[in-house]
């Protein structure tokens, strides 16, 4: 056989087993690649990042309660343990599938590798033009959700969340710094954030060309930073800082204030609780995302939108003091 007759050979055999591995990238597959118009503008795909066996009694109960929200249209469950046992990740799936309380779906999508980076895959089951990436150990009440995602449909190039760092540089070792400002933001957490579906491709899939690329070989290295580098792509194409939002009731169980057992399980596995040495982290991730980029994109906002003004005044009730909206009547 002549050289060029094994080559021809060689790529009918293989060719086929090509063509079925590039439906595996979410990049390449065209039931991935929808027309925006095709996709629902009045409802929200929910994504929650889950890991660790120890928090799934709360990841159940956080993924039923959006379930029950009525702007749901499905809730994803993206699972990053490759070395969960099958069959804890089968029982999960039943769990979540009977644990639902609404219209809304839940589905349980195991990750092929531990990346932070899969959390902002596109992926099939996304049929919405936005969605809501949040952590497995944050409970938001579902009237605070519905009006975040009322604040993207009229803000829909801005990224949405209800917890907000800051970008700062240190002029003394000329560096930027991963910080908290009590007056301004320029980075929300992907412990609850809205965004939309095409930013999931900015991210993702080479929308941004090869600096992105290095940026998400950075977030691999790093074990971390994946929500920095996604408000790094959007302010880069926007121009525009993100959008703080008020909820009534956000519970953070993984926050290291926190105090009970349950809480002290919960964040004996989450990233943040060595705060110092987390922060440094973040501002060398800023550090490496500006060298590759050649530009500080963040913006900084200010202020927050808030569902209800109230009453702010202070009125005795009940031997209390509370806000006077609750004192009426008496």
């Amino acid at each position: 056989m002549s050289p060029m007759a094994m080559i021809l050979c060689l790529f009918i055999i293989f060719s086929p087993l090509q063509r079925s591995f590039s439906h595996n990238d979410p990049c390449d597959d065209p039931e991935i690649l929808r027309n925006p118009q095709d996709l629902r503008s009045d409802q929200i795909t929910v994504m929650i990042n889950g890991y660790s066996e120890h928090r799934i009694p709360l990841l159940r109960s956080i993924a039923a309660a959006y379930s029950g929200c009525l702007v749901v249209s499905a809730v994803l469950v993206l699972w990053g343990n490759p070395s969960t046992p099958r069959h804890v990740i089968r029982r999960l799936s039943r769990d979540l599938t009977s644990a639902s309380i609404g219209p809304a779906s839940i589905s349980v999508i195991p990750q092929s590798s531990t990346s932070l980076n899969a959390r902002f895959l596109p992926r099939r089951a996304i049929r919405t033009r936005a969605v809501l990436v949040c952590d497995d150990d944050v409970e938001v009440d579902l009237r605070s959700v519905d009006f975040a995602f009322k604040i993207w449909a009229s803000n829909p190039e801005r990224l949405i969340g209800l917890f907000a760092r800051s970008h700062d540089i240190d002029l003394s070792g000329k560096e930027w710094i991963y910080t908290v400002h009590p007056d301004r933001y320029s980075i929300v957490l992907t412990k609850f954030m809205i965004l939309s579906t095409k930013f999931l491709f900015k991210y993702s899939c080479g929308g941004g060309g090869e600096p992105i690329a290095k940026m998400r070989r950075v977030v691999d290295e790093m074990r971390n930073c994946e929500d920095i580098l996604m408000n790094f792509v959007v302010a880069d194409e926007t121009n525009a800082g993100p959008i703080l939002v008020g909820a009534e009731r956000a519970r953070d169980y993984g926050d290291s204030r926190n105090e009970g057992e349950r809480e002290e399980e919960v964040r004996e596995v989450g990233l943040s609780r060595r705060r110092g040495e987390h922060r440094k982290r973040r501002g060398e991730c800023m550090m490496e995302f500006h060298r590759i980029l050649g530009r500080m994109p963040l913006r900084y906002s200010y202020g927050k939108v808030v569902n209800s003004v109230g009453e702010q005044g202070l009125c005795k009730k009940g031997g209390k003091l509370v806000f006077c909206d609750e004192s009426v009547g008496e």
